[in-house]
């Protein structure tokens, strides 16, 4: 098979694209022909920041395909069957071995690119949400980066429950797309302060809710959020520190939690929540937003883009 690979860490230009065996599969295991690899954050971040475990290392969590062959303890799932899957790498290939509780079946109507898209977009913005989050219909919530797939998931979730979503993105271009997914304020970060910009749109009492999955704006969420508020952070596409001063959050009883969803897609509630949000989509409820898709063989400059370009949703590969 063909893969895109990587033997040092680094720039986006570390990734080769080279011939690799097959997959070797277990008992549990199945194995999907790739036809569609959405590029996640987390991809992102091993590749730039963390040392392969070993040579020619396939990096990748999340991908769709059709099911080529089936572990001999696997009862869900056959060949033919249509699936989405997540791990914790080995997406950006041809083929790809995971284990079948870590899949979904894709109903008709979901084309794989949205499938490949959705089980850590969707999975984790609900999570965050309602999970941890314990939104209720009438309360306000702010999303961080809510032009990122992550971010646009969370906007259109919020606004079907009944929440006043205020959607932070950069560049003003973005502002009717939002809009349009059930955001009620969009704040350009580039040009506004986003503390006074919630202040002004709350009256000055500040939102109950904060999804951040930036990591680098945690001081802004926190000064953002009413006394008693809660704060939901998710991974750190920034890149920086997640030092934050507590002194003040704790002053005002505001509750901070983290959410690492790589051990979380096993749970049965999880992964009832993606079925739930396959079937949405199949049904035109919640859209998958997909900026571009790039060929596997051109993964170096898909990742250059999903880096630099501020994409709107998700980048996806094809072999």
């Amino acid at each position: 098979m063909k893969a895109a690979v990587y033997d040092v860490e680094g720039a986006p230009d570390v990734l080769k694209y080279v011939d690799m065996p097959d997959p070797v599969t277990g008992p549990d295991d199945i194995l999907i022909a790739v036809e569609a690899i959405s590029i996640e954050g987390g991809d992102l971040i091993n590749r730039r920041s963390t040392p392969p475990p070993r040579p020619l290392w396939i990096v990748g969590y999340a991908a769709a395909g059709t099911v080529v062959a089936v572990g001999s303890n696997v009862r869900s799932r056959a060949v033919g069957d249509r699936v989405t899957a997540f791990s914790m790498q080995g997406s950006h290939a041809e083929r790809w071995g995971v284990p079948a509780e870590r899949t979904w079946l894709i109903p008709d109507g979901v084309d794989t690119a949205e499938a490949a898209a959705l089980p850590i977009s969707f999975g984790t913005a609900h999570h965050c949400l309602f999970t941890r989050g314990m939104l209720r219909r009438g309360e306000t919530v702010l999303i961080q980066a809510a032009a990122g797939g992550v971010g646009l998931a969370a906007v259109q979730l919020a606004s079907q429950a009944g929440a006043t979503v205020i959607a932070v993105a950069s560049g003003t271009q973005r502002r009717s797309r939002l809009l349009e997914l059930g955001a009620d304020h969009v704040v350009d970060r580039t040009g506004n302060n986003v503390v006074d910009s919630v202040r002004q749109y709350t009256h000055g009492t500040g939102v109950d809710l904060v999804i951040d999955p930036v990591g680098t704006t945690l001081p802004a969420s926190l000064s953002a959020l009413a006394p008693q508020g809660r704060l939901v952070f998710v991974g750190n596409a920034g890149g920086g520190s997640l030092t934050v001063d507590l002194w003040p959050p704790m002053q005002s009883n505001q509750t901070l939690m983290g959410v690492f969803m790589g051990p979380l897609f096993e749970k049965p509630e999880v992964r009832a929540s993606v079925d739930d949000m396959l079937q949405a989509v199949a049904a035109g409820r919640i859209r998958v937003v997909i900026d571009r898709i790039f060929p596997l063989a051109n993964a170096a400059k898909a990742h250059e883009f999903a880096e630099t370009a501020k994409p709107l949703g998700r980048i996806v590969m094809k072999p």
